[in-house]
């Protein structure tokens, strides 16, 4: 990604000013080049069709809310974008410059590289230390030099406020600083995209604030951002652009 990024995103708990303050100061207009482009996309899990002519842009720089039931299509969509699962049939779609309608298994990966995915249930490798987890991910997409791999640990830990936590295991860690170690990870290869797929649901309300502040920050910061949540008083408190899944359709 080519943004000049700022040397932290460390969550800001600036006092006196209300989290839709913030955030309304920090996230630009989606002007920037477009990094999603779905036309008419039909998508089925399980030989059910769950979302039908999805129509939807995601722009470098934007954040984006993705609201609706369960089981209304929002992680399938998700899925998409990371080829996890594949589209039934559309005029386009396309992620990052890759053709989801031609692209090869091979070049999956190189695809996944650029995107940034943030679970609800961390996916840590719980045997292993937050420096180790982040390493290993780094070794698997092609990092080979010992002290980049490390100095790039050190900037994600500090991007997400949590310098001081590399050598603890997962465990020891509470699910708010968990959930800042998986951002810390998804950061690593300087996605263009990032897609966070219920990020607060598994965390205290609190926490839940710091994280979407945190993700809006990146937003700010170039990076596109889409984010799946059932916590509509988080969307009313960090208001973006909001779509819903309903009824087989995104509005």
């Amino acid at each position: 990604m080519n943004t000049t990024q700022p040397d932290t995103y460390a969550i800001d708990d600036t006092a006196g000013q209300t989290a839709s303050q913030t955030v309304a100061a920090a996230i630009p207009e989606a002007t920037g080049e477009v990094l999603v482009r779905y036309k008419g996309a039909d998508i089925s899990r399980a030989e059910r069709q769950v979302l039908k002519d999805v129509n939807f842009t995601l722009h470098k720089g934007e954040f984006c809310y993705l609201v609706g039931r369960v089981g209304s299509g929002k992680s399938s969509l998700m899925k998409t974008m990371y080829a996890d699962v594949p589209i039934d049939s559309a005029k386009e779609a396309s992620v990052l410059g890759f053709d989801l309608l031609k692209l090869k298994k091979s070049k999956i990966p190189y695809l996944r590289r650029k995107i940034g995915i943030v679970f609800q249930d961390f996916q840590l490798l719980q045997d292993r230390s937050v420096a180790a987890n982040l390493r290993f991910v780094l070794e698997a997409t092609g990092w080979k030099k010992k002290a980049e791999i490390e100095e790039r640990i050190e900037e994600v830990l500090k991007d997400v406020g949590m310098s001081n936590k590399s050598y603890k295991m997962p465990h020891e860690l509470s699910g708010g600083e968990q959930q800042r170690i998986v951002i810390a990870r998804a950061l690593l290869n300087k996605p263009d995209l990032i897609i966070a797929d219920e990020p607060t649901g598994n965390l205290d309300p609190q926490t839940g604030v710091q994280i979407v502040r945190l993700l809006h920050q990146l937003a700010a910061a170039g990076h596109a951002v889409l984010m799946a949540t059932h916590n509509l008083q988080l969307v009313e408190d960090f208001p973006a652009r909001t779509v819903r899944c309903s009824d087989r359709h995104l509005n």
